[in-house]
């Protein structure tokens, strides 16, 4: 064989095995971005609502992997500033978030709304004994269960609903403090106390505890839920992804259904 064609095939060949590398290495980087695996850190109150969210979820994008931690915002904060490996961030209250955000901690302009909710006054299923706020202060009414006002921002506004009802000295004795506010539930569903301040969200599903009252607007702060992709994840497009869903109006009617307030972003 000539000299010349042997070396035009050689380069050919060469050519060949070098454009079946490339795309062997863009596909296995594709696989790689599709099968991402995503820790969302998110309020305790939203466990049931996002554990079918992540069912729809999971319809739509089975390649992704999914973990969640919850707990209370305060505490999920501080993970994050410790340097957990956290993807998506989602706190009751804007406070935890505007603290991430002064730290520099949050993918700029990912920030949003999510939901919203309501506070309200819950006794054991059954007992009538108080239908309002203000009996809290009834001298039958022994223990109060209400969130950890420094980290849990259940506790927060059940702490201005009670300061702007002018009845928190009357009250402050009676308290008992839960970690988080499915503590603060569960107080109240074992009976343990005699009744206690939860989201609205955190009843709907419930059956052994009892809405009794529904906090005048007037009287905390609006609960609004915000998220945001934690600056330092590895999985920054997925992270995005998930966050764009969870503002779909599917995902929103699942929220809805768990008694959380759809926002229009």
């Amino acid at each position: 064989m000539p000299r010349e064609i042997k070396g035009k095939i050689q380069k050919f060949l060469l050519i060949y095995c070098l454009v079946g590398l490339i795309s062997s290495c863009a596909q296995g980087g594709d696989r790689n971005s599709n099968n991402a695996q995503l820790t969302v850190s998110a309020a305790a109150s939203m466990q049931d609502a996002l554990t079918d969210v992540q069912t729809l979820y999971q319809q739509k994008y089975p390649q992704t992997k999914i973990i969640f931690n919850f707990g209370s915002s305060g505490s999920l904060q501080h993970q994050i500033e410790q340097g957990a490996p956290i993807d998506l961030f989602i706190s009751a209250a804007p406070q935890q978030m505007d603290n991430l955000a002064k730290k520099q901690l949050l993918l700029a302009e990912t920030r949003q709304n999510l939901v919203e909710n309501q506070m309200v006054l819950v006794v054991p299923k059954g007992d009538r004994s108080i239908d309002r706020f203000t009996d809290l202060t009834e001298e039958s009414i022994q223990q109060i269960a209400l969130g950890e006002p420094n980290s849990v921002p259940a506790g927060q506004y059940a702490q201005e609903i009670l300061t702007n009802l002018n009845i928190i000295d009357a009250v402050k004795s009676k308290a008992v403090y839960g970690k988080d506010v499915r503590q603060v539930l569960n107080y109240v569903a074992t009976g343990n106390v005699d009744a206690g301040i939860v989201y609205r969200s955190d009843t709907v599903n419930n059956d052994r505890v009892e809405v009794v009252a529904i906090a005048p607007e007037r009287t905390y702060s609006p609960v609004v839920y915000p998220i945001a992709i934690i600056k330092d994840s590895n999985n920054h497009q997925a992270a995005q992804q998930m966050l764009q869903f969870l503002l779909m109006t599917e995902a929103q009617a699942v929220f809805q259904q768990h008694g959380f307030i759809p926002i229009n972003n």
